[in-house]
């Protein structure tokens, strides 16, 4: 199962009461308050980890509530602050606060809570609604809408992009600890009776989005040899089968080098006219290419499936630009594959006359023809991209 977006209900630890005490010994007289000071509550904490690629952890646990702090004690003793809760999510989530939600925190909690709720499903991989040290960037995106979620939910602002290893962000922040009734001791009040209660964690519903972290992103047409061709440059062995969404979430493959430079490389599922529409699986997945330095435009050179290469190419565009424009000028290779085929060349022709002033790399990689001037030429594009 692969998730790339879920809800989550977060609420730190709230803080605990102090204590009203009186200090009683033997043989000693009037000994005065020794009321103790609550502890505080213990913080959400998000930390990023590059060993995880998907939010499949938040899926069986949508509730992140962190542990309260203990009640201040007699005899001047405080009590323990509560645990943080740290939360491990992959390199490349951003968390949204959610706006128009409930921020009260239910009295009782029925079996179903912890459930995820589907508000969609895409083949085998669900779009989830639940039920239930580097601080990030911040930014408003009000206006935009989730993706995978009915447009009721709406996102608030941007509260933390979580792209290095180790980087920590504050969900919520832990309740203060409340102080006992020795430090209320004045000279003219020597015996107070009362104590201050611990302050609340903060609380709230958020919406954690998946982005992945890679250098180049593959784009075509489903059936267009994407799959095939990760499986040509790296180790990764995504399904390939000869029929149309094969691959039904991002694949990630590792391309290395002689001279041991390394270069990550997504493979998104296939994209087609109308994606915007929600035709096929969407356009939604288009989120994971965001990140990319340069983009790899694959094309089905054969018209395998009976569409043009030129229309393939147009249409591509088209999708990427309703997704988001800025994806229209991260800097694109458009590869030909399956140059094998005998109608391939005739095509590649036609397609040069068509589309002008467009470099097209012939390969076919199912026979790795082409593969190592493929190889070179993303390299040289990414360090470009880099400077």
């Amino acid at each position: 199962m692969f998730i790339d977006e879920i809800k989550i209900y977060a609420r730190a630890g709230h803080g605990g009461k102090g204590c009203v005490a009186f200090h009683r010994e033997a043989y000693v007289t009037k000994g005065g308050p020794s009321g103790g000071n609550g502890g505080r509550g213990g913080s959400v904490i998000l930390q990023a980890d590059h060993d995880l690629n998907n939010l499949i952890a938040q899926y069986y646990q949508p509730r992140l509530i962190a542990q309260n702090g203990e009640f201040g004690l007699g005899k001047g003793m405080d009590g323990h602050a509560g645990k943080d809760l740290v939360i491990k999510v992959p390199c490349g989530t951003l968390v949204w606060r959610l706006e128009g939600e409930s921020k009260d925190e239910p009295e009782e909690e029925s079996e179903d809570d912890d459930k995820p709720i589907f508000s969609t499903t895409v083949g085998s991989r669900p779009i989830i609604r639940s039920a239930g040290g580097n601080i990030a960037r911040e930014e408003d995106l009000s206006a935009e809408k989730p993706a995978g979620v009915s447009g009721n939910l709406k996102k608030g602002e941007l509260v933390a992009d979580l792209t290095q290893h180790g980087q920590q962000f504050i969900l919520c922040k832990g309740g203060r600890g409340g102080l006992g009734n020795r430090n209320f001791a004045t000279a003219a009040r020597q015996t107070p009776r009362f104590a201050q209660p611990g302050e609340p964690g903060d609380e709230g519903d958020y919406l954690f989005e998946l982005r992945i972290m890679a250098e180049v992103g593959l784009v075509g047409y489903p059936n267009a040899g994407k799959s095939t061709l990760l499986t040509a440059i790296s180790k990764a062995r995504p399904k390939v089968a000869p029929y149309p969404f094969t691959t039904l979430h991002p694949q990630i493959g590792i391309l290395e080098y002689e001279d041991w430079k390394r270069l990550t490389v997504c493979d998104v599922p296939g994209l087609i006219e109308g994606a915007h529409m929600n035709v096929g699986l969407g356009h939604e997945f288009l989120r994971h290419i965001e990140r990319c330095k340069i983009i790899v435009l694959l094309l089905d050179m054969a018209g395998t499936d009976g569409r043009a290469p030129w229309d393939d190419y147009k249409n591509l565009l088209r999708e990427l630009e309703l997704y988001d424009p800025g994806l229209l000028e991260k800097p694109r290779l458009v590869v030909a594959n399956k140059i094998d085929e005998a109608i391939a060349e005739k095509n590649l022709k036609e397609f040069k006359k068509k589309i002008k002033k467009v470099s097209v790399l012939p390969i076919s990689a199912a026979f790795d023809e082409g593969i190592e001037k493929f190889k070179k030429m993303i390299r040289e594009a990414v360090e470009e991209a880099s400077e």
